[in-house]
């Protein structure tokens, strides 16, 4: 069901479109973690770390494609915001068939180019073929994978984030139980956890088909899914690019982390492992009501509505205060059983390693949700500009400072805390400016 945001309570219309992206993505968290125990535990380590290697290079390319999704969808809740059916029918289905296409591509290039890709990545020759196995198989199923975030996005974008929820909670089930009968039953390795991604996001986009068909009129467009617009693509493209390079740069700031710790040690690395999965479920409820804020604020600009765009954007802060609050508490407090969750209880050194870091992020996490709220707000201006050199300015920030501090001056584990708090100043500091300004105009619109 479409929801128009711009008109309403606020708060509840925000939080009600937050709740299914934060289950959503801790589902998300859940079932990776399950997908690797079932991998790890019938096949080997070898197998495992055959897929853990590929991760990287499926992560970057799945990103890709759901940031030019959410660009798309950014410029689809302003034409729908703004009440322009027939503009926005052509940009769904210019959308939708420049996005087919370059999938297409895509997929062949990187079928083609797995093997290099592995080799730069260093993968070591007694699993490469295997990883090199699974991606390609990965990558024949990218057209489903694309299908499936574009009609999420496309719904979101519409007001809905429910059905994408359901969409993504049948397709992690459907990705457990073809894992346990390809890997477990029917003994197929690393090709069967493979085809088993490929088959559960194929059936996703069978149902988001016969749920648009049977539920959403707007979207049941028949030949004017054959429109193909140019000047719209070119647009599309340039909102699809910087959102997908943001998403990547991410990724990419996480990896360049990693080899500062790697160099520390089994002790450093594995409670690294386990802070990030803390994290993870600490930071993602944020960027949630971030993405939430971004759709709120993208109809309201297509209606015109400057007023309610400022009042929810203050509430979308007021909803990270008080996520914040009580996350922040929690972690403080329970850092050392969180710690114990992720170890054996021989791993002394890990945990307190761990909780070092925990108890003093958790002061920091106001940090990231003062970030998250003003990249939502630029999202939804469609000022992916910003979003993109900020988010390049933190990770640049973070990356360096953990090397400063670790590598150079011999420092401790807490000071991953440090750097992130450092790439978040950094980041802080260009949006602040930005954001003053750009309110000052869009008031003067």
């Amino acid at each position: 069901m479409t929801t128009d945001m711009t008109r309403g309570r606020i708060i509840p219309q925000i939080t009600q479109f937050t709740i299914p992206l934060v289950l959503g993505n801790l589902f998300q968290l859940t079932y990776n973690a399950a997908d690797s125990v079932i991998v790890g535990k019938f096949v080997g380590d070898e197998a495992l770390a055959a897929v853990g290697t590929a991760g990287p290079i499926m992560n970057m390319v799945i990103l890709f494609i759901s940031g030019m999704c959410m660009g798309a969808g950014i410029l689809m809740s302003t034409h729908y915001g703004a009440k322009d059916y027939s503009l926005l029918e052509r940009q769904i289905s210019t959308s939708m068939l420049g996005g087919l296409g370059f999938s297409a591509i895509i997929s062949l290039l990187l079928i083609v180019f797995a093997h290099p890709l592995l080799e730069l990545l260093q993968v070591p020759a007694d699993i490469i073929g295997s990883a090199k196995g699974y991606l390609r198989i990965i990558f024949l199923g990218l057209i489903f994978t694309f299908v499936y975030n574009f009609f999420s996005n496309t719904l979101r974008a519409l007001g809905d984030s429910k059905v994408p929820l359901y969409f993504l909670m049948i397709s992690a089930l459907l990705n457990i139980v073809g894992d346990l009968l390809f890997v477990v039953v029917f003994r197929w390795g690393v090709p069967g956890s493979a085809a088993a991604t490929v088959l559960s996001e194929m059936l996703s986009c069978l149902f988001c088909l016969v749920y648009i068909k049977k539920k959403v009129p707007l979207l049941c467009m028949g030949r004017k899914w054959r429109v193909f617009d140019r000047s719209i693509l070119w647009k599309t493209f340039n909102y699809g690019i910087t959102s997908a390079l943001q998403q990547m740069c991410v990724q990419l700031g996480k990896i360049c982390v990693q080899t500062v710790v790697n160099v520390q040690g089994v002790a450093f690395i594995a409670a690294f492992t386990a802070i990030n999965r803390v994290d993870d479920f600490a930071m993602t409820p944020q960027q949630n009501i971030a993405h939430a804020t971004t759709t709120f604020m993208a109809q309201n600009r297509g209606a015109g509505n400057i007023r309610r765009m400022k009042q929810g954007f203050l509430s979308s802060v007021l909803l990270q205060a008080v996520y914040t609050g009580v996350v922040a508490v929690l972690v403080f407090f329970f850092a050392r059983p969180i710690m114990q969750l992720f170890v054996s209880d021989g791993s002394r050194e890990v945990t307190d390693l761990g909780v070092s870091y925990l108890r003093l992020i958790a002061v920091m996490y106001v940090m990231p949700a003062a970030t998250n709220s003003i990249q939502g707000f630029f999202r939804g201006l469609g000022d992916l500009k910003v979003t993109l050199i900020s988010t390049i300015l933190n990770m640049s920030a973070r990356f360096l400072s953990a090397w400063l501090m670790i590598h150079i001056l011999h420092g401790g584990f807490e000071c991953l805390a440090w750097a992130n708090f450092f790439g978040w100043i950094a980041m802080l500091a260009l949006q602040i400016p930005l954001i003053l300004m750009r309110w000052k105009k869009e008031q003067s619109r």
